[in-house]
């Protein structure tokens, strides 16, 4: 949720209208959406480029997940993983062009550490994966724009650790 959306469903709540506070906020967000959008359309363009250089780094930190008897020995183990690349990749562009940590925390958190431990997958080993992301995609972005992105990364990396 925008935090249009979530000043707007908070003052309505309490029936009043917007504080001053509340409407700085609007215009920091509304200020910040053209670095926003840039974030997001450099993470998207770029999706396969993140993915291949993210894999390769976590294939280099963790040769075992590769290896017979990894969760990622095998051509389907191998895609699979690289599809959650682009789904976790895919997340965090919602939740930088929102400005919001919601979009990931409901879509693709709630339930992702149980479906990864019922299927085996070691969940600190997600949590390297996404850092694996996370770095592939930081390097492609300014200082700035990085340091807007970071925190989206490292909330689902601190889900998984």
């Amino acid at each position: 949720m925008t935090v249009v959306s979530q000043v707007i469903l908070k003052a309505d709540d309490e029936l009043r209208y917007p504080s001053s506070g509340e409407l700085k906020n609007i215009s920091n967000f509304l200020l910040s959406g053209e670095q926003r959008l840039r974030i997001v359309t450099t993470l998207s363009d770029n999706e396969k480029k993140i993915v291949q250089e993210a894999t390769k780094q976590l294939w280099q930190k963790r040769p075992d997940f590769i290896s017979p008897g990894g969760n990622a020995y095998g051509q389907k183990e191998r895609a699979q993983c690289i599809r959650d690349f682009g789904w976790y990749l895919r997340l965090v562009t919602y939740g930088v062009l929102c400005g919001d940590k919601g979009p990931i925390e409901s879509i693709g958190l709630l339930g992702a550490r149980e479906m990864y431990n019922s299927l085996g997958v070691p969940v600190p080993g997600m949590a390297t994966a996404i850092d694996c992301l996370k770095n592939a995609s930081l390097s492609l972005l300014s200082a700035p724009d990085a340091a807007e992105a970071t925190p989206y990364f490292d909330y689902i990396i601190q889900a998984f650790s």
